[in-house]
């Protein structure tokens, strides 16, 4: 954990430091050395949180760019009395989970019933082969009328497959890669897959690191999201009802081939009469 309780204060690791669990109330030990990042241990083995895992520097570096009471807060279910730290939560009520290990799919879908309003910041980097993967996809990106958005068909073939099919947006980063037009990313472009196709198509954004971050903390996320989610489910229904007509008209000159092919058949099968 980045955090302990300190005299009522949410307090950062320091040698010989002593503190308490905001979750679970328990003895917090300081944890700092040269190998890994300062960290808050509990003083007895426990795991208060099934949900938590251990944090890397990309973890720390992500929740640095947010302010220090949007860290590590405490989400409550009064129903079920179940409890988690959420890695940011805003004060907007987004939650934000950094992911770097590996998550089966009946846990992230777990977290997403629990927190809901929320989205995902994955490491995509963590295997070998995402990034190669990644770049050689690229050819079969569909653009969108926006410059930014695309689709493609074979997402599997693209992105991590873990991370398809959630039901909340799921931001892949991938950190130094190669982009669109063979130029270097320097770490600055997200790709944002959305939890919604357009006919067969995987529809997800271009977006900057910098511009995910303001948006976040301007509070106009949550607001341009739903936007753009009910810009793609119109489409998804002019689709339809496009399809709808198509196959109607394809019903209706199959129906008058049909009668066209009996008819001819009678006329040729007729005896002439002298």
């Amino acid at each position: 954990m980045k955090f302990a309780v300190v005299d009522g204060n949410k307090i950062e690791a320091s040698k010989g430091a002593k503190g308490f669990c905001q979750s679970c109330g328990a003895e917090l030990i300081a944890k700092c050395g040269e190998f890994k990042i300062n960290h808050w241990a509990h003083k007895k083995i426990r795991r208060c949180d099934r949900w938590w895992e251990t944090e890397t520097e990309w973890h720390r570096e992500w929740k640095g760019n947010f302010p220090i009471e949007w860290q590590e807060i405490i989400q409550f279910d009064s129903v079920t009395n179940e409890k988690h730290i959420a890695d940011v939560r805003t004060d907007k009520g987004l939650v934000i989970e950094f992911q770097h290990s590996h998550i089966n799919p009946i846990e992230r879908r777990q977290r997403e019933d629990f927190y809901k309003n929320m989205i995902w910041i994955v490491d995509g980097t963590r295997l070998q082969r995402d990034i190669p993967r990644f770049i050689k996809a690229q050819k079969d990106f569909v653009p969108m009328e926006n410059p930014s958005i695309f689709g493609i068909e074979f997402a599997d073939e693209c992105f991590p497959k873990n991370w398809l099919g959630s039901s909340v947006p799921v931001i892949i980063d991938f950190k130094e890669t190669v982009l669109i037009g063979n130029k270097k990313s320097n770490r600055t472009l997200l790709y944002c897959i959305f939890p919604i196709q357009l006919g067969w198509l995987t529809v997800f954004a271009e977006i900057s690191r910098k511009a995910l971050i303001k948006s976040i903390i301007d509070g106009e996320w949550q607001t341009r999201y739903a936007s753009f989610m009910n810009d793609l489910a119109e489409q998804n229904k002019l689709k339809a009802q496009q399809a709808k007509l198509e196959l109607e008209r394809q019903q209706v000159r199959s129906r008058y081939q049909f009668n066209q092919l009996l008819l001819g058949r009678r006329f040729t099968g007729r005896r002439r009469r002298f």
